[in-house]
């Protein structure tokens, strides 16, 4: 499976690590027991289906979610399930690489 950018580009489902985490705040009685956020991990530096122009571009756009070692973190917690968060983390990875 692959995650598609753009027509010319995409990515494979196997770059991307997807970690189930517990979110934070308000959100009723089962909020501090099932992990509904997602934390996405992307490692920018290493994948082999982004163009160096874009994968340079993508690691200044990333600012602080990059880290030391070139892995792009996404947290995605605006929605109480699992499946919505990992849609929601998917889109804003795409988007971001679109706009780099």
């Amino acid at each position: 499976m692959e995650v598609r950018i753009t027509d010319q580009l995409a990515i494979d489902d196997s770059e991307i690590s997807l970690g189930y985490i517990q979110s934070s705040g308000p959100g009723g009685q089962n909020i501090n027991k099932v992990a509904t956020a997602v934390q996405l991990r992307f490692d920018v530096r290493r994948s082999p289906s982004l163009p160096d122009d874009v994968r340079l571009r993508l690691e200044r756009l990333a600012g602080k979610r990059l880290s030391a070692d070139g892995v792009l973190t996404i947290e995605a917690h605006r929605y109480r399930t699992q499946e919505h968060n990992r849609q929601d983390a998917i889109a804003r990875l795409i988007a971001m690489i679109r706009k780099a």
